[in-house]
């Protein structure tokens, strides 16, 4: 076989065979072929699709590629989920222990944020003394004995994903519906799990822009998920807007144990039950009504707190030791009214300005900097509130003008959209 052959039949849109798919990224990982060629496949994968039996194959082959975790001795209901990210995303921090402290085993591995904003395992770090690394013995221990572990992404699991990936994150290949399912699924596939829920997130501050190719993901995902025997769920989450108040990696942390405390925004309250309740249901095949009503009642009762800290605690964790440091300016309003729209987008540049993200994953960030909202989507805003109070360690050109600019204040209320916008099975 020959790389160029591979790439100038996909070129000309015909359907590749396990073996083609295999050769191409078994020499990419084998560095047989080298950037520049592998590019081109995944630029004409990019342009010409790949069917649903092409976008197996390529799952198969990542899975392939790496280890595989058995998660079988484990003797509760186990449901790994993902998310694929969004503005002031801090969902798996609240969503785990809900779930593991209902009885449902979560086994997690996250990765750190390359782009805008850090992600889970950049959030985990800014708490002292926190493991995300530990053997595969340990990880199952913990599992059994807390019921939830979030580590770092084993660099041994999926191993072409994670080098195709940094590819086409480098080349600006990375909004391809079967590029992304085959990725996001060969990971949570080789992971164990048998029931997978995904927040697939939709909007302007997101990957996913529309709804209408958020589904077709999903879809695709759903159905990769069932070639293999794992039931999987997509919910798609509107992210036009922040998710929470608090946006960078130790001021996530602080608003999770305010969630526990019970104080919480009401769009990541809404989620945060919601994700909780299909986890809870699927994994213990219980109505979804009968799951929302014990999460909120181990909410309420402290059962769910109890469980988030036990887990930071299990895996050396220090709450009261965050890397939080930072000096702070406010932001306040120039015109009464009330929040109509917070640009999701434009607040995530801000942040990573300040040094909340990375272009590249040896890039070192800064856990303390980030924004909080004081005003968020409806509040009433009278002139001189303060909107929003800026965390930073190096000042922004700008940064306070532009972080005003976020925010559509309108001297009428309008409704604010249901944060979750429909589910896949």
């Amino acid at each position: 076989m020959r790389a160029i052959d591979i790439t100038n039949k996909k070129n000309n849109n015909e359907k590749l065979t396990y073996e083609e798919i295999e050769y191409m990224v078994n020499s990419y990982v084998k560095d047989k072929i080298n950037d520049e060629t592998m590019s081109d496949f995944v630029w004409s994968i990019y342009y010409n699709g790949l069917s649903l039996d092409e976008t197996y194959y390529l799952t198969d082959v990542m899975i392939k590629s790496g280890e595989t975790i058995d998660l079988s001795k484990i003797n509760k209901p186990v449901c790994d989920k993902h998310s694929t990210g969004g503005v002031g995303d801090k969902i798996t921090l609240i969503v785990s222990p809900i779930a593991a402290s209902a009885g449902v085993c979560v086994p997690k591995m996250s990765g750190r944020g390359l782009g805008l904003t850090g992600g889970t395992a950049d959030k985990l770090e800014s708490i002292p003394g926190y493991k995300l690394k530990m053997s595969k013995d340990a990880f199952i221990n913990e599992l059994q004995t807390v019921g939830c572990a979030v580590i770092s992404q084993s660099e041994k699991i999926a191993v072409a994903d994670k080098k195709i990936y940094a590819l086409r994150n480098e080349i600006g290949a990375v909004d391809s519906i079967p590029l992304i399912a085959s990725s996001i699924m060969s990971k949570k596939i080789a992971s164990g799990s048998d029931v997978i829920i995904i927040d697939l997130k939709v909007g302007k501050g997101a990957f996913m822009k529309n709804i209408k190719d958020a589904t077709k993901l999903a879809k695709t995902m759903v159905k990769i998920g069932n070639y293999y025997g794992k039931k999987v769920i997509c919910t798609l989450s509107d992210m036009n807007a922040p998710l929470g108040r608090n946006i960078g990696n130790a001021l996530e942390v602080k608003e999770a144990i305010d969630f526990f405390k019970g104080k919480y925004d009401k769009r990541l309250y809404d989620l945060s039950v919601y994700i909780s309740a299909l986890m809870i249901s699927s994994s213990k095949k219980i109505s979804f009504k009968s799951a929302k009503e014990l999460v909120i009642n181990l909410l309420e009762s402290g059962h769910a707190r109890n469980k988030f800290n036990t887990w930071i605690k299990f895996q050396g964790g220090n709450l009261g030791k965050l890397r939080d440091k930072a000096k702070t300016v406010k932001v306040t309003a120039d015109i009464n009214g009330y929040v109509n729209k917070i640009d999701s987008l434009k607040l995530s540049k801000i942040v990573f300005d300040l040094g909340a993200g990375r272009k590249k994953k040896k890039d070192k960030i800064d856990y303390a900097v980030g924004v909080v909202l004081n005003k968020t989507l409806g509040d009433k805003v009278q002139k001189g509130d303060v909107l929003a109070t800026i965390y930073y360690n190096k000042k922004v050109d700008n940064m306070e003008d532009d972080l005003r600019n976020c925010y559509l204040i309108e001297r009428k209320k309008k409704k604010i959209k249901k944060i979750v916008i429909k589910t896949i099975k």
